[in-house]
């Protein structure tokens, strides 16, 4: 017997129509390549979102087609977003900071039909538009006034565009199951894979990332995105913000500058931002450097790559900023954790909170996760056992784009294999050990290269640390410290390794330390330890 329920289906185009209804009037901020400082409000949106459509209806296409950018985060990109996938095509997000034969083989592989890119990477697209002939045409995110002269084909500014089109617009109604948006993996091994977005998993996942114990957005919240809209839907802020009526502000180019970013968040009373380590780094060490204090963030949630317990506390006892840890992957549309607090933890001491901090974090519903053994047998939540993470759910992927089952993601019995290694402590906070790949094995023990990594960002002198292993004659492996010094620190391997010793087991500490001035990240700004091993392949230990 089924309920007796109305059958509305979970489609992005009621987010955009909830919003212009309930909050016409809430702001959008965004730094543009032909704008400084663009301001306008919800209304605005909605209705350029609605030429939108109306243009894109008349580009020839068919449902289901898919239309690609290559911008930063502004607010022409987040119209594009609510017309492309309201309108019945699919919002091809596309990550400019690849290599360029990486966005080729993407553009190709998604079968893009046209192309919406920001002004300042243009020029980049003008250098690969010969290989990818299957693109019919180009949308410069821009107004006539500052379109450039350029070679693309079938080339147009986004204002000229929409500018003649009606702003009424009947959204089309059809399965929630229909694609509205893909974005491909980072690509640090093999190509990058195409996951494909459904309207129903984005907006079950608007709905647990609003809640309170998750990103706890509300309507007098302002939120700054510096997470890119190109990668994961922007942790799928463009949805949640919209759904609960949210102030936005986008720093558009100037994602990684830190004097840029402490000024949007102060002028903008921004109370929430979203980023990866490395771009609070940056924002830390201008503060750091200038003398500023962050006055008006209450909160950050910080993801991509394992956060530093020297971070959290800096934010904490310099800035009164509550960090959040996130963890996800693009397979996984990306929330799969957070490390908010939840029954059990009041008692905790401060340091006994940022261990609890520099968790992962615990499952958010919608969200199954387990660890298992090599046999695939599953593992006890004790905080003790680690294993590979599975995850499932009704946002997380059933397979790649065009792929069909030859990625080998998914065990027999549909749950997703992470590629990391973690445990699950008695509170369900679950922990990230190691990726698959780049676990230590030293005399047939593991090593956890994250926790080296944390706790070596402990030391005021260290900026940045990775670990590798390295071959060993005697116990096949043995751990290697990478260290990028903080900005007119001294600092010396013997320094390092004492401080190291009782923080971490004896056995964990590196054989050797290794000072550079750079680190090499992905296009997310994960570090890239593939390019890292290469680079010490014929490193040897010192003994």
């Amino acid at each position: 017997m089924h309920g007796l329920m109305m059958e509305s289906e979970l489609l992005i185009s009621s987010v955009l129509r909830h919003a212009d209804k309930n909050f016409g009037d809430r702001e959008i901020v965004s730094v543009t390549a032909d704008n400084p400082l663009h301001r306008y409000t919800y209304a605005d949106c909605c209705r350029r979102t609605r030429q939108l459509a109306n243009a894109i209806d008349k580009l020839g296409l068919d449902h289901g087609d898919r239309i690609a950018t290559l911008a930063w985060n502004d607010y022409r990109h987040l119209e594009a977003y609510y017309a492309i996938g309201g309108a019945g095509f699919v919002c091809h997000t596309v990550n400019p900071r690849l290599f360029p034969e990486q966005i080729v083989f993407i553009i190709n592989h998604a079968e893009d039909k046209w192309l919406f890119v920001d002004l300042l990477i243009l020029p980049l697209v003008e250098k690969i538009a010969d290989q990818i002939p299957g693109v019919e045409g180009f949308v410069v995110l821009t107004d006539d006034a500052n379109m450039p002269e350029t070679s693309l084909k079938n080339a147009v500014s986004y204002e000229s565009l929409i500018g003649s089109e009606s702003d009424e617009y009947e959204w089309p109604e059809f399965d929630e199951r229909t694609a509205c948006a893909l974005c491909y993996t980072s690509g640090t091994t093999g190509n990058p894979k195409g996951v494909l977005f459904s309207h129903r998993s984005q907006i079950l996942h608007a709905y647990a990332a609003v809640s309170p114990d998750v990103m706890g957005l509300r309507s007098r919240d302002c939120v700054l995105p510096v997470v890119p809209l190109f990668h994961v839907n922007a942790w799928g802020i463009p949805y949640a913000a919209m759904m609960v009526g949210t102030k936005l502000v986008f720093p558009g180019p100037k994602m990684g500058d830190g004097e840029t970013l402490y000024q949007l968040l102060e002028q903008e009373e921004v109370s929430l931002s979203l980023g990866v380590p490395t771009v609070w780094l940056a924002l830390l060490q201008y503060a750091e450097a200038s003398g500023q204090k962050l006055n008006r963030l209450e909160r950050t949630i910080i993801g991509g790559a394992a956060v530093p317990e020297a971070m959290i506390r800096e934010f904490r006892d310099k800035h009164d900023v509550d960090v959040i840890q996130g963890w996800g992957m693009t397979e996984m549309s990306p929330l799969g954790t957070v490390s908010t607090p939840k029954s059990g933890t009041e008692n905790l001491s401060p340091d006994e909170m940022i261990s609890l901090k520099a968790k992962a974090g615990r499952g958010i519903c919608g969200v199954e996760m387990r660890i298992v053994d090599d046999e695939g047998k599953e593992l006890p939540w004790d905080g003790v056992a680690y294993g590979a993470l599975q995850v499932r759910g009704p946002w997380v992927c059933s397979d790649y784009y065009k792929l069909e089952g030859e990625s080998e993601s998914h065990t027999e019995d549909g749950w997703f294999d992470t590629g990391d290694v973690a445990t699950i402590d008695e509170l369900g906070y679950m922990a990230i050990t190691d990726r698959t790949k780049d676990v230590i094995k030293s005399g047939g023990e593991w090593i956890s290269s994250i926790d080296v990594e944390n706790t070596a960002m402990g030391h005021a002198a260290v900026a940045e640390a990775a670990v590798i292993g390295v071959p060993h004659p005697k116990w096949t492996e043995r751990p290697l410290l990478i260290i990028i010094k903080a900005e007119g620190a001294e600092l010396t391997s013997e320094e390092i390794l004492q401080w190291l010793d009782g923080k971490i087991a004896k056995w964990w500490i590196p054989d050797d330390v290794v000072f550079v001035d750079e680190i090499p990240h992905t296009a997310t700004g994960k570090i890239k330890k593939i390019d890292l091993r290469k680079q010490f392949a014929d490193y040897k230990l010192p003994g």
